[in-house]
């Protein structure tokens, strides 16, 4: 995970074009949570990508979590390395919105080769917060 001491230019792995500092990290560390179902589908895949379970996690809707999440995520975190994200469309999810859709296409590498994971997610909000409820997952072999 980026640290304190790391540049605060370096860029966020969402692919935004933005410096993670003002970009994914404040959803991540918890000092300002997502706006949108998309900055929340964007924070995750960072998240995913440097291995931040607790986040992914804390912000997988309470019904759909079960006790081994943590440790199957960290497992996968560790052998997944994502390198590139896309997002194809966003059906609400904004800011006064209570359910959001956002699809999008996340390329990895992992022991067993690259592929292109293709989700439609569901999100919704949580006391207040997003959250994410489920997807429809395609896995593309590349």
């Amino acid at each position: 995970m980026l640290t304190d001491t790391q540049d605060m230019d370096t860029q966020c792995p969402c692919g935004s074009g933005k410096p993670f500092a003002f970009c994914c990290e404040p959803a991540i560390s918890g000092r300002k949570p997502a706006a949108t179902a998309e900055a929340l589908m964007r924070s995750r895949y960072t998240a995913f990508a440097i291995g931040a379970v607790d986040y992914l996690v804390q912000t997988t809707a309470a019904a759909k979590r079960s006790p081994q999440d943590a440790e199957l995520l960290a497992e996968q975190t560790q052998i997944t390395t994502w390198t590139g994200l896309e997002i194809v469309t966003t059906e609400a999810g904004q800011t006064n919105d209570e359910t959001g859709l956002v699809e999008f296409k996340a390329a990895f590498e992992s022991p067993e080769g690259g592929a292109i994971l293709h989700e439609r997610s569901r999100f919704e909000r949580e006391s207040g917060l997003w959250v994410y409820l489920d997807g429809e997952v395609e896995l593309i072999p590349s």
